[in-house]
């Protein structure tokens, strides 16, 4: 099942949607091939949305950019993953990079957590990253053919 995209009450300007649906289910397959199907579920909102979740359902009284919930049953993926576009843009401007370029990476992020990728330990964070580099790389190419 393809990826789906939604916006909530905010503008996520993300373009390409039906490749990088193609991009995410081949990522969830290299990386949990017992799985049969995938289907994601990506909400785009704003800070104020997602620290409410964050508050109910995680009990974090802090902001964040993604919060992923995995749903899973049997051997389908399920994931619902709930991005705040104001962190993209923040993080984006921090870390020196486009807003799309952050975007995508915590695209890939939130999919990674869902296919068993921590971030909670320094070495996790660090395979974690890598992985991101790679899907980032791996995505860019596949866009320039």
């Amino acid at each position: 099942m393809p990826a789906r995209f939604y916006e909530q009450e905010v503008k996520a300007g993300l373009k390409n949607k039906r490749r990088l649906s193609a991009f995410l289910d081949n990522l969830v397959a290299a990386h949990m091939p017992d799985r049969k199907k995938a289907d994601l579920t990506y909400i785009f909102c704003d800070d104020t949305y997602l620290l409410q979740m964050n508050r109910q359902y995680l009990e974090h009284d802090t902001f964040t950019d993604i919060i992923t919930f995995d749903l899973s049953e049997h051997n389908t993926l399920i994931g619902e993953l709930y991005i705040s576009i104001e962190r993209v843009k923040d993080n984006a401007a921090k870390y020196h990079t486009t807003q799309n370029d952050e975007l995508h990476r915590v695209i890939f992020h939130g999919a990674l957590h869902l296919c068993g990728f921590k971030d909670k330990k320094e070495a996790d964070k660090a395979v974690m990253r890598q992985k991101e580099n790679e899907c980032l790389d791996a995505y860019t190419k596949e866009l320039s053919k």
